[in-house]
């Protein structure tokens, strides 16, 4: 056990080093966020970066979110940038338990400091994308479906299309869709909520038929070689030159990032997939876009 904490302790030590906490106002609310700058962003000063939002679930914190997705050493890996905001309460204003309309204002929020991030950092415009769990999962449907003008892509980890979202999504501009759920989900139901979200696949129809990809060609394929996971990845996707969507479902899967440490958070969230690093999975989808 000692041992274990030793070893938390110098990977939240060394994050720390590359990551900062940061305060932001918006609209008389004192927002934070964490931002995370590769090492090639002070070794490149000429170069503008991809930037990755990255949005935790209810109950949890943007401090949670990071060590948790790891997606730092994916940002690494690859050279982005991500951006962890905190929502207020620790949730986030995606339709349902909370007025569409009148709840928290969130969308502003993320609008704002993508504004301020522009000014302050040498973020690529056209490389915006953001991805979450839970309900900052459900939280990246509404950015798609609201700010598609600035986001590429989302990637949603178990959080369908909110059924308000789609109730209130008038702008018909294309945007890149990738969702991941496991279909053993008991937090966030795979088939859906009445009320509440579609179900998983209802989402990934929804998104087809939104960019226009109704009756283009879908592919599919099913991962299962590691032997001593239970679970199997079936993708379902349909692309075009320029937008995606696409259904990762983990079958046999919970309510769990796929690659992550299988926490025990005191409640049965299910099993977690080591059949795909879930975050290889979205940055090489984020990596496909540009928002022309």
């Amino acid at each position: 056990m000692k041992q274990l904490i030793l070893c938390l302790t110098l990977v939240i030590l060394f994050s720390k080093s590359y990551s900062q906490a940061k305060p932001f106002s918006h609209g008389g609310d004192k927002r934070r966020y964490t931002i995370y700058l590769p090492k090639t962003y002070a070794q490149k000063k000429e170069q503008s970066f991809p930037v990755v939002f990255n949005l935790h679930g209810g109950g949890m914190t943007m401090t949670e979110q990071m060590f948790y997705s790891g997606m730092n050493k994916t940002a690494e890996k690859y050279g982005f940038i991500v951006v962890y905001p905190q929502g207020i309460r620790q949730d986030w204003n995606v339709g349902f338990d909370m007025s569409y309309q009148n709840g928290s204002a969130d969308i502003g929020f993320i609008n704002a400091l993508l504004d301020h991030l522009l000014k302050e950092y040498r973020i690529n415009p056209s490389q915006v994308y953001a991805t979450g769990l839970s309900r900052g999962g459900f939280f990246c449907h509404r950015l798609a479906a609201e700010l598609p003008e600035r986001f590429a892509a989302i990637a949603s980890v178990g959080g369908p299309l909110p059924d308000s979202v789609a109730y209130f999504h008038k702008k018909q501009v294309p945007v890149s869709v990738l969702m991941i759920h496991g279909n053993e989900d008991q937090i966030v139901k795979y088939d859906g909520k009445d009320s509440a979200y579609l179900s998983a696949p209802a989402t990934y129809a929804y998104w087809r038929k939104h960019n226009g990809l109704s009756n283009a060609k879908e592919s599919s394929r099913i991962i299962d070689q590691n032997r001593t996971d239970s679970t199997v990845v079936r993708i379902l996707e349909t692309s075009t030159k320029n937008v995606s969507v696409s259904l990762v479902s983990i079958i046999g899967g919970g309510h769990t990032w796929p690659g992550s440490h299988p926490f025990n958070i005191g409640f049965n969230l299910g099993k977690t997939s080591q059949e795909i690093d879930i975050n290889e999975v979205i940055w090489k989808f984020f990596s496909r876009h540009k928002k022309q």
